[in-house]
């Protein structure tokens, strides 16, 4: 198969969103696709964001995109409480998809998923996109090739700042039913992306809270009350049988992002983030030698970063450059029938930690993983 992957862009706008941001400059950034056809809400913006990426078809219906003979790959990228029956569609039309992240309101619905796309004999990718930043992987590899010899303990800090006052299309992220909670995004985004780095959790304990009891919609000035935790604390034993905490915060004036710091018997290896942005921040690596005699502090020494990993648009923002790679390893998988990850199968793991999460805060009781 040498000719261009037709795309179908359902969330598709001209001026804002994630798929103007994010989606439809890392596929115009890729000779392995052509956009096609884009599918909004209304006539006159998906017929703008169809003039605006050069697609051929605009549809205010997602439903005839998928349909539609000119489309190999249906993109999903519209929010989990606007997305009912879009990635069964696309399964049924036999369309690849990358959906965006959460995959489904419930690991159940996920796995059925995976088992539908699976069925039909399609690819399938999903939104967790930031395991490939090269300094994630870098610290994926260090580990793996035992550079900080032996792993005894990894942790995890995420914090976020986060305004009181917010636009009425955030409200469902204060709901805890609404599948697009603190929990299930930011909590969704930052185990992938530990697990993927450090490995997956075979045990764990949680407390969630909810410090942040109110916030205020900015259109009408209403206060509503939130049920989404905004303090999620884990901590667990890895496969390695390393210990494990994570600590998610969201809330307050000022956040520090992420940070992993991974301790093993002959190092210490630290990522940190350049800022507090969920899914686009940069990072750096940074390797301390255990101490030598007579037991000088370790200075921290920077960690490069392969030139066979570099960004291939240096210019553009992180989070383009990630979903880029994923496109870039979908467009493999749909040309050799290999799968690639991040997939529903790496969703229906990652829904299933989440669920693990939620059981343990909620019974008090730690939980075992398979």
């Amino acid at each position: 198969m040498t000719q261009k992957i037709r795309v179908g862009v359902v969330g598709a706008h001209a001026e804002r969103g994630w798929a103007r941001g994010v989606h439809l400059p890392a596929l115009s950034a890729l000779d392995e696709y052509r956009i096609t056809a884009v599918a909004g809400t209304s006539r006159e913006s998906t017929r703008a964001a169809a003039a605006a990426w050069g697609a051929e078809h605009a549809f205010e219906d997602a439903y005839a995109l998928m349909a539609h003979p000119d489309v190999d790959l249906v993109t999903i990228a519209v929010q989990l409480p606007r997305r009912d029956g879009l990635v069964d569609g696309a399964i049924r039309a036999g369309k690849h998809v990358y959906c965006e992240w959460p995959l489904a309101l419930t690991v159940e619905a996920a796995e059925r998923f995976r088992t539908r796309a699976e069925t039909a004999g399609i690819q399938h990718a999903v939104g967790l996109q930031s395991r490939h930043h090269p300094a994630v992987r870098r610290l994926r590899d260090l580990i793996t090739d035992g550079r900080i010899g032996e792993v005894l303990s990894a942790s995890l800090s995420y914090s976020l700042s986060t305004e009181e006052v917010w636009p009425q299309r955030y409200a469902a992220l204060f709901d805890h039913t609404k599948g697009v909670n603190h929990l299930a995004v930011v909590g969704g985004h930052a185990m992938d992306m530990f697990r993927f780095a450090v490995g997956d959790f075979t045990e764990l304990s949680a407390t969630l809270a909810t410090r942040i009891r109110r916030i205020t919609l900015v259109e009408t000035g209403e206060e509503i009350d939130v049920s989404s935790p905004d303090q999620i604390a884990v901590t667990g034993l890895l496969e390695s049988g390393a210990a494990a905490s994570v600590h998610l915060m969201t809330g307050g004036p000022r956040g520090d992002g992420f940070r992993i710091e991974v301790h093993g018997r002959a190092g210490r290896l630290v990522l940190r983030a350049t800022d507090d942005s969920l899914v686009g921040p940069d990072f750096t690596l940074t390797f301390s030698q255990g101490p030598g005699e007579p037991r000088p502090v370790p200075v921290p020494e920077s960690v490069p970063v392969p030139e066979s990993t570099r960004p291939t648009l240096p210019d553009t923002p992180v989070a383009v450059r990630n979903v880029r790679q994923v496109y870039a390893d979908l467009a493999r998988a749909i040309r050799t029938g290999r799968p690639v990850e991040p997939d529903f199968g790496t969703a229906v793991r990652t829904h299933r930690v989440l669920d693990a999460i939620k059981r343990a805060a909620t019974t008090g009781e730690r939980q075992r993983l398979c």
